[in-house]
């Protein structure tokens, strides 16, 4: 791994632990085990590191789900499923802390830094567009209502997985997640 990956593998995990204001540049180039001249020859400012942040996470979400939605072994509402419960284990193992650093920054930062509100929309609109193409398969397949919306529902999707990981922190508990599940399989999609 490069120098400006270790970087911002590591700043990244401090990040979506503390938030953008709560990581301090020393302390990513000490968990780094970089100098902290090494910083400005791949960032030009924490703001720029951020911004990279950003990519980063979304460019694991785009691999951790392309795994998963990719299964063609499985219809495309199992696949979907699939992925969601992926992410539930995740959150569990991490005590339900955390959320979803895409929707934490956003939090944060999505109206204080314009360059941040674009970068936070464009990840956004990435994975609508990536729930947008699992149910353009799923209503191909004729297993939800062929008059469904499909990027309306996918943003939908996303939105209320935002807020109910925002439930999760606050309770501790995988509850808001299995009931955004329900409610998006019985109700939402359902044919």
């Amino acid at each position: 791994m490069n120098t400006k990956d270790k970087i911002l593998q590591v700043g990244a995990e401090i990040m979506h632990q503390k938030g953008y204001h709560a990581t301090g540049l020393q302390e990513i180039l000490s968990a780094a085990e970089v100098p902290k001249g090494s910083f400005y020859n791949y960032f030009k400012s924490k703001e720029d590191f951020g911004l990279q942040v950003i990519d980063y996470f979304n460019e694991f979400f785009a691999q951790f789900s392309q795994s998963i939605l990719e299964d063609d072994r499985l219809p495309p509402l199992a696949r979907l499923e699939n992925l969601l419960d992926q992410f539930m284990a995740f959150f569990e193992s991490r005590g339900f802390t955390c959320g979803c650093p895409v929707g934490n920054l956003a939090q944060e930062m999505g109206d204080l830094s314009p360059a941040f509100q674009k970068k936070l929309g464009q990840a956004i609109d990435a994975m609508v567009a990536t729930y947008t193409g699992i149910l353009t398969q799923a209503q191909d397949a004729g297993d939800i209502p062929a008059d469904l919306d499909l990027e309306e529902t996918a943003d939908f999707i996303i939105a209320g997985w935002h807020g109910a990981l925002i439930r999760m922190k606050v309770a501790g508990s995988v509850e808001p997640l299995m009931n955004h599940k329900k409610f998006v399989f019985d109700y939402v999609l359902k044919n």
